[in-house]
């Protein structure tokens, strides 16, 4: 039976979403239906569709207490909306339906898993959210929450763990037919660690061990955490909160963290042996992960920062939108990030040039808009004087731009929207080291309506910026100092 708070949600999100027109949307990343999103939930394979759940609060363009919105894709790209799925309406979850994650069960039924969360007032007077993992089984559509709620409280917690920092499980079946999850935790010093617990059905859940402790290496809290394995290596991918930049590998705030290493099943013990950022641009938060029915193992997160999230536009009714989704592999150690390869059946009216020599601005025609995959590959055009900076600017116009600017001699790309209209100082700039051989590089951008995505050297890195520049700026310009040799290859994405 769905509550009352539910069918509110429901009806609300319903009538709301009409005055929401397609082209104030982006065309091909999922937005919010209505009012408020954040973290990507329940990322999984159901009944022949993608479905992915978010973090929502449908009745304003803000951060408020906790639902999940539903929207399901076969393509990663077109997503259509499905009613509300979980509300804050049970005496475990009040204040929020935190994020959570989901899978098939054997009998054919959908397991949602998230964090159940209560404030409660303290003596001292003042409050704090106890956290505890909840879950809900349904058919795709509808969704009952378990009498046995919560599965996992305070009694499951290791000696130290916080009971108002344990959150996000992402839950797996085994190839035994059992269930695992990692859960996000405190523990006394402060930091984060990644607790893993173990189910015989996806009901009954018990403490394992602490899999992962950061020790304060990287920021404090985790949160969002996803554990698998990818071309034989085992990958915990997390977003930790309050972290400190360690040269240009992570940067201050709220970050994303990989680290790859080797997993031993028999004795649960993970081996770190790299670490490195998810995305290193500005917008890019809690990712999470699905292992397609063709193998591929595919991510997703909130194309968002939470240091920005409250300057946007106040007569929008919806607020938030999703990266697009990206293939994982495993290259040289790193961890590689490519657009799913569905986004190429989108592409049209090619546009292609080669050996384009410049030191200066360009234009090219037929290389414009706001919703394009374009490929540039650059290289010196006098290898003894290699150039000194190069850029790609975009949603243009004689007031507005974003750029990707490189600089060889010191191998940083920077992104900059400090002129794509925003007011206020928010972040508008993020630099990462790349890898350069003698002012070479290959970069691909992918453009849509209020998002730049730009994969480095094949997806080697990603640095994703969000922007709220008109529909009017359509202008593409690149510009050299120093003579460069360009090929470009652009296609719309219709």
């Amino acid at each position: 039976m769905s509550s009352q708070t539910l069918r509110e949600a429901r009806k609300y999100e319903e009538a709301t979403e009409r005055m929401i027109s397609s082209d104030e949307r982006p065309e091909f990343h999922l937005s919010a239906r209505v009012g408020w999103m954040n973290d990507p939930n329940g990322f999984s394979y159901y009944k022949g569709e993608y479905h992915l759940f978010y973090q929502y609060y449908p009745y304003a363009p803000y951060w408020g207490p906790m639902h999940w919105a539903h929207a399901v894709s076969r393509d990663f790209l077109h997503w259509d909306f499905l009613p509300a799925a979980l509300a804050p309406d049970s005496p475990y979850d009040r204040d929020g339906c935190f994020s959570g994650s989901a899978v098939e069960l054997p009998d054919g039924r959908h397991l949602l898993m998230y964090t159940g969360v209560l404030g409660i007032s303290q003596e001292d007077g003042g409050h704090h959210d106890v956290q505890t993992q909840c879950i809900a089984v349904g058919d795709g559509m509808d969704y009952e929450k378990y009498s046995g709620n919560p599965v996992l409280t305070q009694a499951d917690l290791p000696e130290g763990a916080s009971i108002y920092d344990f959150r996000d499980p992402k839950m797996w079946r085994c190839a035994d037919g059992t269930y695992r999850c990692v859960v996000g935790s405190r523990p006394a010093d402060g930091s984060g660690q990644i607790l893993l617990y173990s189910s015989p059905d996806g009901f009954q859940w018990k403490f394992e061990k602490v899999l992962i402790e950061n020790q304060n290496r990287f920021g404090k809290m985790w949160e969002c955490p996803d554990f698998f394995e990818l071309d034989g290596k085992q990958v915990l991918l997390v977003s930790p909160q309050d972290m400190l930049p360690q040269g240009f590998e992570y940067h201050n705030g709220n970050g994303t963290l990989c680290v790859i290493g080797s997993y031993d099943e028999e004795t649960d013990t993970f081996t770190e042996e790299h670490n490195q950022a998810i995305d290193y641009g500005i917008d890019f938060y809690a990712s999470q992960t699905i292992l397609t029915p063709d193998g591929r193992r595919v991510m997703i997160g909130w194309m968002q920062n939470w240091d920005t999230c409250n300057l946007h536009h106040p007569s929008r009714k919806w607020f938030g939108q999703m990266s697009l989704p990206r293939e994982l592999s495993i290259r040289n150690g790193r961890l590689y990030q490519n657009p799913v390869r569905e986004l190429e059946q989108m592409r049209c009216n090619k546009v292609e040039y080669r050996n384009i020599s410049f030191c200066d601005t360009i234009s090219l025609v037929g290389i414009s808009g706001r919703m394009i995959d374009m490929e540039i590959t650059l290289r010196p055009g006098d290898k003894e004087q290699i150039y000194k900076k190069f850029a790609v600017r975009f949603a243009q116009n004689e007031e507005y731009q974003t750029s990707f600017s490189f600089r060889p001699y010191e191998s940083i790309l920077k992104v900059d929207r400090k002129f794509s209209g925003s007011r206020r100082a928010i972040i508008h700039q993020r630099r990462s080291k790349v890898n350069s051989y003698g002012g070479e590089i290959k970069l691909r951008l992918i453009l849509d309506r209020f998002s730049a995505e730009m994969f480095i050297n094949d997806g080697e890195q990603v640095m994703t910026a969000t922007l709220y520049t008109g529909m009017e700026a359509q202008e593409i310009s690149f510009f050299a100092d120093g003579e460069v040799t360009m090929d470009v290859v652009k296609y719309d994405l219709k």
